[in-house]
């Protein structure tokens, strides 16, 4: 294996440990609750592109789906990863995906925004979907109880994200461990 696949795998498994880690920690404000896991997810993406960050996320639901504890409120298992909830995790994947394309093809800060906002959108989307049809709740109500009051935490979290991604993709390539790309402007 070439030195660059062992280092894009073992900063895929560091970051999915930290997604694991940081999502069992919630705030509940309802029957879903704020959450770190895309705080966490989003900084996998800045930091090891939309592949491997969206890598690392899969890895962070298979653990979840095999029973260890790591989904909000540490729950596990088939029952939370398909239950009313379960939408919003299957989610954070075109979260990671979309954000991550968006954050590896531009350089501007902004542009990353709009991509993390985007892929939170998807989220929030298929989430929403998801739990009108598992808990027959109609687009409105849910749409107040899972979206509308999460929206300014996650806003939250992207800047966030795109404060410490920034600050730690340019430690990590000061030490040798992240390559920049050149994007075209």
């Amino acid at each position: 294996m070439k030195h660059e696949t062992i280092q894009k795998l073992c900063s895929c498994g560091v970051l999915a440990a930290v997604i694991c880690v940081l999502s069992p920690f919630s705030v509940p404000i309802g029957p879903v609750p704020v959450a770190f896991a895309n705080l966490a997810i989003f900084l996998a993406v800045y930091l090891l592109g939309w592949k491997w960050g969206t890598v690392s996320c899969l890895v962070y639901l298979l653990v979840g789906l095999a029973g260890l504890p790591v989904f909000s409120g540490f729950g596990s298992g088939a029952a939370k990863l398909l239950g009313p909830t379960g939408g919003y995790l299957l989610g954070y994947l075109p979260m990671a995906l979309v954000g991550g394309w968006i954050i590896d093809h531009t350089r501007s800060k902004w542009l990353h925004a709009l991509g993390l906002v985007l892929g939170t959108a998807l989220c929030y989307l298929l989430g929403t979907a998801w739990f009108c049809w598992q808990g027959g709740y109609t687009v409105g109500a849910a749409l107040g109880l899972c979206v509308t009051p999460f929206i300014p935490f996650d806003l939250g979290k992207i800047v966030i994200a795109i404060g410490l991604g920034s600050l730690l993709r340019h430690r990590l390539a000061q030490a040798g461990f992240y390559k920049e790309k050149r994007v075209a402007r």
